[in-house]
């Protein structure tokens, strides 16, 4: 389960950030998970409540924002929604797809106290 270390790095992040700033409290993480990214949101909420635990970050609100795929085409050019990495192009019906949105995944927002 790669959410674990993924977890673990935003943990990191977080507390680099709250002991940068002098915080007490980490009271809310935002992150971008892109629908392309091979991250299952579900399973990096479990792994970050648990790499948390007895940090700074224990009670952080975790909030995660989903962000749709989609690439553009390199047979026609057209930039079309993806629901999955490898897939034909809805308006040539080529198969060479190139992802420019929904593969990322970020931290966004840091809300410390």
């Amino acid at each position: 389960m790669h959410e674990m270390s993924l977890a673990a790095g935003v943990l990191q992040l977080v507390e680099e950030t709250a002991v940068r700033e002098g915080a007490q409290q980490v009271k809310l993480v935002v992150l971008e998970i892109g629908r392309l990214s091979s991250v299952e949101p579900e399973a990096l909420r479990f792994c970050f409540a648990a790499v948390t635990h007895g940090t700074i970050a224990q009670d952080a609100a975790l909030e995660i924002i989903d962000i749709p795929g989609a690439g553009t085409c390199l047979a026609c050019g057209a930039t079309v929604p993806m629901t999955e990495q490898w897939g034909e192009c809805p308006a040539c019906g080529g198969s060479f797809l190139q992802p420019n949105a929904g593969t990322e995944m970020r931290v966004r927002e840091i809300e410390i106290e």
